[in-house]
């Protein structure tokens, strides 16, 4: 199968015979770390109990987020994963998570329970 029929977003047929599929690509610009106000959270619902910590507020690009999710989860030896711009990693690490995006230079608090 070709590469020219992926990433189609929804569209299957046009009758526009100068109809041509655009690539957007997200030119988002990530904030420095120092303007970034990232909230630490703890949750369990919606997981069957299990806790997991939630680190909300990153403005910026998904592949720099990619890049603190992984930090975060080397860091803290857990699996996670992120979306939406928000980062979901396993366990209650919330303090442990404050302490290494502090020392990274990122604005931080804790909230939520």
């Amino acid at each position: 199968m070709s590469n020219k029929n992926k990433n189609t977003s929804g569209f299957v047929y046009s009758t526009n015979p100068d109809f041509s599929i655009e690539n957007e690509e997200s030119n988002e610009e990530t904030l420095a770390p120092g303007k970034q106000d990232l909230r630490v959270w703890r949750d369990s619902k919606s997981r069957k109990g299990k806790t997991v910590t939630l680190v909300k507020g990153f403005i910026g690009a998904d592949d720099d987020l990619k890049t603190l999710e992984k930090l975060l989860k080397s860091k803290c030896g857990v699996g996670g994963t992120s979306k939406d711009g928000e980062i979901v990693i396993q366990g209650d690490m919330r303090d442990k998570i404050h302490d290494i995006l502090k020392a990274a230079g990122y604005g931080v608090k804790k909230a939520g329970g």
